[in-house]
């Protein structure tokens, strides 16, 4: 959480708007690279060979490597992207483009985007919608139980 008030007091000293996405099923998208079974699933048990099971390709929530594995796949997109790793903390992401600086703090399938270009901000949700199943939530209004309330000198922080 220090991580996102910081991000959230730079961006209202800056002067630079808040933005969220979220991530749809977000454990659905990470592929597995070790070998992971399961028994099969009721309804798809397969009557005549009851003692097979099923290998997993991707993974699936409360599967226990899934955070994990969601997490490699974004980070590795976010670098390939030009984005950066803040050493502090390793949920966020930074980086400069000719037109300023893009910054992305992510918790599991939330993300909040802020910056200096409006216009960088823009293609890169663009971009991650293409690459992932992800809903634009436009301004950032709740993150991780704590409410957000954007004017246009000021922003409220609010959490019950």
């Amino acid at each position: 959480m220090t991580i996102v008030k910081a991000i959230i007091v730079m961006a209202i000293t800056k002067g630079w708007s808040l933005h969220q996405m979220d991530v749809n099923n977000v454990f659905v998208h990470g592929d597995l690279h070790e070998e992971v079974y399961m028994e099969q699933p009721l309804g798809y048990v397969d009557e005549t060979h009851l003692n097979l099971v099923c290998r997993l390709k991707k993974t699936l929530y409360g599967l226990k490597q899934a955070p994990r594995v969601w997490s490699d796949k974004i980070s590795q997109y976010f670098i390939t992207s030009g984005f950066q790793t803040s050493n502090a903390n390793f949920s966020l992401y930074v980086k400069k483009t000719d037109h300023g600086i893009v910054v992305i703090v992510i918790y599991v399938d939330d993300l909040i985007i802020t910056g200096d270009s409006d216009a960088d901000i823009y293609d890169l949700k663009k971009l991650l919608k293409q690459k992932f199943e992800m809903k634009d939530l436009g301004e950032l209004r709740y993150f991780f139980g704590i409410e957000v309330i954007q004017s246009p000198k000021r922003i409220w922080l609010s959490q019950k």
